[in-house]
């Protein structure tokens, strides 16, 4: 069983978690952090994820060996799946908040927020038992929308390209698909 969540990077976010997501939850009625692939908060007609209660699989677009995916109606951050260990997987995950929704002023040209996606594995845990924490792993990701992310794109590029070719190579590649670095 995996749990994916959205939380705050910063530190200083972090303390006050609990109270942001409740006010992102109060401006933004209906809404979700965080969903897999083409599930929108519980499914229903064409949804493919399901809430705790209803037993059907899932057909769930651009994911690979996912399981009884499940959306959590009060952790709106947050997204379970079971997997089979034993085949490749792949989850796609869809971030609904943009990183200014968390920043004090709204005036536009705000720095925004970094999140952590965070996925934590856990086994099947004995009668009783809590369930054995296996692995853990994160990636660092700023959401903004489509202009202002082609803009960021390119300052990023124009800063990397400016840098000595050293220190250009400290930088991670890119990649189609985000790799999940483990947390120690």
């Amino acid at each position: 069983q995996s749990l994916v969540r959205v939380v705050f990077h910063d530190r200083r976010l972090q303390y006050s978690e609990q109270q942001q997501l409740e006010g992102w939850r109060w401006s933004r009625p209906g809404d979700r952090i965080l969903d897999i692939g083409g599930c929108r908060g519980g499914g229903g007609p064409g949804g493919g994820c399901r809430g705790r209660a209803d037993p059907a699989p899932a057909d769930i677009p651009l994911s690979v060996g996912i399981l009884e995916p499940q959306i959590h109606p009060t952790l709106l951050n947050t997204v379970e799946f079971l997997w089979d260990p034993s085949r490749r997987t792949s989850v796609f995950v869809q971030v609904h908040c943009i990183s200014t929704e968390f920043t004090l002023r709204k005036n536009g040209g705000e720095k925004g927020v970094p999140f952590r996606i965070q996925i934590d594995t856990f086994g099947a845990g004995g009668k009783g038992e809590p369930p054995e924490h296996l692995h853990s792993a994160s990636c660092l990701v700023k959401v903004f929308k489509p202009k202002g992310a082609d803009r960021k794109q390119k300052t990023d590029q124009e800063k990397v390209e400016k840098q000595p070719a050293a220190e250009r190579e400290k930088f991670q590649p890119s990649y189609e698909s985000t790799v999940l670095a483990e947390v120690r």
